[in-house]
């Protein structure tokens, strides 16, 4: 077959003989073939060795989803199959085996195999708020998506699959700190309300960050597929690492009223351990009702910050704990909110605590306990109330009244004892005054300055005072002539 197209013939001109033309000359048009010949057939056929040649050569584990306008968490995605159609797309497997037969996935794979990046593995309690395509973030940066979660198999919590995009997987080291962003978290402390979040997206969308603890503790870089645990929070992700737990069983005989799963257990102000569950029990033989509570303690948090303390085997922990139980260590119940009533459990010494032994090859542990002193002060009070509700106040006031009445009549007849002796008595002790008055008067006169007694009593003074002089020069004398008082004085003889 030939393909080319004949040329256009040129206008012929009219003959000279011819004569003037009678209308409009018809144009002159080119005659083409009634056929082209075309490849478009080629193309199915084309398409269908290629698809036969992929067909063959697919791997084992590639992936095919439906392309097509999707709203999820993540965003919107596949507006242009809008326009175009939905297609089938496709993530290249890197198998060795080839399959014929594949099963869609329902949703578009959240990290495929060209992305660059390491893939790592969270152990976590709950998903939360947490879905697929959950961001990741590092200092406030999205760094990466959770990929994918499942159920652990004895459903005690979940194993998250998360994907670090490059460069910042090389920030995700051996010591590295998972939390749940999702939300706000809010702290109320002595210095006020601090609220804490990643982003905007976190709080509508949940999402994980990650951190080491200092930024000089990263550790060496973290290998593909590490395992690490998700904390609930930042603050509980940034907790020193706890040792092995020590179960304790404690038994309370008041209300366990405030007093939840996870409240804390400290030592003197520093938490040490934590609530796990709290029940009822009837004891048969005292025939009364009990309140267990089962609580963990960590030992290492007592121990952290003494380096030149070696670690010690759980024997010689027991051991200690048996010797503190015996310098009166004890668990109490205490109120640690007094507008909620949250109540935790505080570990802490009581000398004058009754004597009580603990058996360190139970398990768990018996751990013995103290009634607080607010409830043994409201016994007391109870007890005082008992005390005054016993007493006969009816009888006591009926008592009363009959004393008062009878110190009513007591009055009433002293008083008209006192007005008789009133009217009695009153003229003669007038009388009796008016004599008082008169002797006093007389002694006045008698003691006065100017009274013929007062010069008397002075001219009786002076009289014995030369008499004392007298006296004096005569016992001078007889002591220097003692003599005298025998033979007389020496100008008598010479007479």
């Amino acid at each position: 077959m030939n393909d080319k197209r004949t040329a256009p013939e040129a206008p012929r001109a009219p003959a000279p003989d011819a004569g003037p033309p009678t209308g409009p000359a018809e144009p002159v048009v080119a005659r083409q073939r009634n056929w082209l010949p075309s490849l478009i057939w080629l193309i199915p056929v084309v398409a269908a060795l290629v698809g036969v040649a992929l067909i063959a050569r697919i791997l084992f584990d590639t992936r095919f989803w439906v392309v097509r306008p999707r709203l999820d968490t993540s965003g919107i995605s596949g507006l242009g199959t809008l326009l175009s159609g939905a297609y089938i797309g496709a993530d290249p497997g890197t198998a060795e085996e080839t399959a014929g037969e594949f099963t869609g996935l329902e949703t578009p794979p959240i990290v495929t195999r060209d992305a660059s990046g390491r893939q790592f593995t969270l152990k976590a309690k709950d998903i939360g708020s947490l879905d697929i395509g959950s961001p990741i973030y590092f200092r406030r940066i999205k760094v990466g998506q959770l990929a994918a979660y499942e159920l652990d198999p004895d459903g005690r919590g979940v194993t998250l699959r998360v994907f670090v995009n490059t460069p910042y997987d090389k920030f995700v080291g051996a010591n590295t700190r998972f939390w749940q962003a999702s939300g706000v978290d809010a702290e109320l402390s002595a210095s006020g309300i601090k609220v804490r979040t990643q982003s905007l997206a976190t709080i509508l969308l949940g999402g994980i960050a990650f951190q080491p603890p200092t930024d000089d503790d990263m550790g060496p870089i973290a290998p593909e597929n590490a395992a690490f645990v998700l904390a609930e929070d930042e603050s509980s992700a940034m907790r020193p690492r706890d040792g092995p737990a020590q179960t304790m069983l404690m038994y309370f005989d008041q209300s366990l009223r405030g007093l939840s799963p996870g409240a804390a257990v400290d030592f003197r102000g520093v938490v040490i351990g934590e609530v796990k569950s709290i029940g009822i029990e009837f004891d048969r033989e005292e025939r009364e009702f009990k309140m267990p509570v089962l609580v963990q303690i960590y030992p290492d948090r007592m121990r952290r910050g003494a380096d030149n303390v070696a670690r010690e085997s759980r024997y010689t922990e027991l051991e200690r704990l048996r010797f503190l139980v015996g310098k009166g260590l004890r668990a109490q119940l205490r109120t640690g909110n007094l507008l909620t009533g949250q109540v935790y459990v505080a570990l802490d010494f009581f000398p004058k605590a009754a004597a009580a032994k603990i058996d360190i090859t139970q398990s768990p542990l018996l751990m013995p306990t103290t009634p607080n002193s607010l409830d043994a002060l409201q016994e007391q009070v109870g007890e005082i109330v008992n005390k005054v509700n016993k007493v006969p106040f009816e009888e006591i006031g009926a008592d009363l009244r009959k004393a008062l009445a009878t110190l009513n009549t007591t009055l009433k007849s002293a008083e008209q004892v006192a007005k008789s002796i009133n009217n009695d008595l009153t003229p003669e002790m007038t009388a009796a005054m008016k004599d008082v008055r008169k002797t006093l008067s007389a002694a006045e006169k008698t003691i006065a300055e100017d009274a013929p007694l007062q010069q008397d009593l002075r001219q009786t003074l002076q009289e014995v005072t030369r008499a004392a002089g007298s006296l004096r020069i005569l016992t001078d004398y007889l002591e220097r002539h003692p003599q005298s008082l025998l033979l007389g004085k020496p100008e008598d003889k010479k007479k």
